[in-house]
């Protein structure tokens, strides 16, 4: 009984995720991008239109978000680490204490998948990283958004210059010195 006079609470009528996921035979790891509760991020496949570039968004966050990425160091072995992966060129990013933002764009055709592309750089950066008792790195997944149009990639750069002043690490976006492009995407 809920506390308005009698009746049921709305929370005691509705079915827990964990029972749905029985009538379904399934388990929480087989639910699918629509539904609520999906544990991973959908990694959805590339989309090549006619004459136009492929460039993807991606948010890469450190094991249990740990502040260790806002360092000139941290800095430096990402840049390596992105430079060394060769499949992929990394355009504008900015790091954030536990997490990344970066564009990208494939560097070869057909492109490798992403995910492979992200592990590899993930694993170099975490064998060269300069503080061994910032082990573990990364979360083990990330988040991508392929770019549909132009003003989708000047819009979301914008956004992300912006993340540390939101955040009070800086007053002006200038000021923010972990940010840099290491190649020019055009789009």
């Amino acid at each position: 009984m809920g506390r308005h006079g009698g009746r049921p609470s709305r929370a005691s009528t509705r079915p827990s995720l964990q029972k749905l996921l029985s009538a379904r035979g399934g388990a929480a790891q087989s639910l699918s991008m629509n539904e609520p509760g999906r544990r991973h991020p959908a990694h959805p496949p590339l989309h090549e239109g006619f004459n136009s570039p492929t460039i993807v968004f991606l948010t890469v966050c450190t094991a249990g978000r740990k502040p260790v990425l806002a360092e000139a160091d941290a800095q430096a072995v990402l840049r390596a680490a992105w430079d060394g992966a060769k499949s992929w060129r990394v355009g504008r990013y900015l790091l954030m204490p536990d997490h990344v933002h970066l564009f990208c764009a494939p560097a070869e055709f057909p492109p490798r998948p992403l995910n492979q592309w992200v592990a590899f750089w993930k694993s170099r950066a975490a064998r060269h990283w300069p503080r061994p008792e910032d082990s573990p790195l990364w979360q083990r997944d990330h988040w991508d958004t392929q770019l549909r149009r132009s003003d989708n990639y000047t819009e979301k750069w914008r956004y992300v210059l912006e993340n540390p002043v939101r955040a009070k690490l800086v007053e002006r976006v200038a000021d923010w010195p972990y940010q840099g492009e290491m190649h020019v995407l055009v789009w």
